[in-house]
């Protein structure tokens, strides 16, 4: 994680307005849209929460302006579907302008949601290299503007990785216009009412891989096709580990493991079809097939019996849990099994957890999958249910 301080002064720690921790979320899954939706999707009601935005694996095209379609949907449909899974309430969202922008947040206090154009933003290696929608959080802090963007990406201009920034008003001045969003938190569905689908319409797979394979302009087409494998596959990762948390793994089975490596593969191809074409070379054969191929694959899987949703726990197991993992956090049991997730109490952190796992394995007589131990199954006390052996 990197925490770089543009104007020179180190960025906000644990505690400090505006920060905010995002070490559990998965950031090499999500989209630049989507991760900072994230980091407050777990802010507000525990880690693993930002998995949700991988329930759905959807197969939807939008035009782009040079005609070709794309697989990445506009921020509009991004804020308009994904708040709700993830258990965000959207209390106002504007657009403004640079300066509005700075001062609406300023008088307003709290963190605000921002999506603004990456070529104005100095954190990011897009900046003055390309134009394109990117989200952060942003807060008025003492020292200066408090920056969260836990985006994670490999670029031509070098890596994107997450991080707290704290910026003057010089440092943000090239912004032109923004979208603001001030979400706060709603209520969460139960993750038995979200089961992975896959929604695509062959139809629209066809025409999608008919554009690509026969658009006349081959080094435009293979170079956006880079950037649709990479979405298309980082997409169905995150899909993967949604489809293991519904079913209450701790990673994605082996089935689905070997056709992620395959969509990899497809997206190291295509990159080195563009790297060839951009270079006046023939374009190597079968790039868009091999495409069809791993998009026909996860209709296969989706086409199975779908994963088995998480079973209720057992009622006299959750009073045993509840019990012990009250009695370390100084709670009452009733307040667990009312669904409290553990860090909602000022008594939780990392220490207590660890004795709440300890005490639980003697407890129960057992102990736990390393695997399993990680923070999307640490929160709750159904949680800790659903991995005893």
């Amino acid at each position: 994680m990197a925490e770089t301080d543009i104007a020179g002064e180190g960025g906000p720690g644990p505690g400090a307005p505006g920060y905010f921790d995002f070490d559990g979320v998965h950031t090499g899954l999500l989209d630049c849209v989507q991760v900072n939706l994230a980091v407050l999707a777990d802010h507000h009601h525990g880690a693993g929460t930002h998995l949700r935005a991988g329930a759905v694996l959807d197969f939807r095209t939008w035009k782009r302006p040079d005609g070709l379609p794309t697989v990445e949907p506009p921020p509009d449909e991004q804020l308009s579907s994904l708040p709700g899974p993830l258990g965000l309430r959207t209390v106002r969202r504007e657009r403004l302008s640079g300066a509005g922008l700075r001062a609406t947040v300023a008088r307003r206090g709290g963190t605000h949601y921002v999506i603004a154009d990456s070529f104005r933003l100095p954190w990011l290696p897009y900046f003055g290299h390309a134009h394109m929608e990117h989200s952060f959080l942003l807060a008025a802090g003492p020292d200066g503007w408090r920056i969260t963007d836990a985006y994670r990406s490999e670029t031509s201009w070098g890596p994107a990785v997450p991080g707290r920034w704290v910026l003057s008003d010089a440092d943000l001045s090239g912004i032109e216009s923004a979208d603001v969003v001030e979400f706060g938190a709603g209520d969460l569905p139960p993750l038995a009412t979200l089961p992975p689908a896959l929604t695509a319409d062959e139809d629209a797979v066809r025409e999608y891989l008919s554009a690509y394979e026969t658009w006349p302009d081959r080094a435009r087409a293979v170079e956006q096709l880079t950037v649709e494998t990479w979405l298309l596959a980082r997409g169905r990762r995150l899909h993967a580990r949604y489809r293991a948390l519904f079913s209450g793994r701790s990673a994605p089975g082996e089935a689905e493991e070997t056709r992620l490596r395959a969509w990899d593969k497809v997206v190291e191809q295509t990159y080195l079809a563009h790297r060839r074409v951009s270079r006046g070379r023939a374009e190597p054969p079968q790039v868009v097939e091999r495409l069809r191929e791993v998009l026909a694959a996860d209709r296969e899987l989706h086409a199975q019996e779908p994963p088995a949703g998480p079973a209720a726990p057992d009622p006299a197991l959750r009073r045993r849990v509840a019990a012990v993992a009250g009695a370390v956090l100084g709670v009452a049991a009733a307040e667990l099994l009312g669904g409290a997730a553990f860090d909602s109490f000022a008594s939780f952190g990392s220490f207590r957890l660890i004795e709440i796992i300890e005490r639980l394995e003697d407890e129960l007589g057992t102990e736990f999958a390393a695997a399993d131990l990680v923070p999307e199954n640490l929160l709750r006390i159904d949680d800790l249910c659903r991995i005893v052996r």
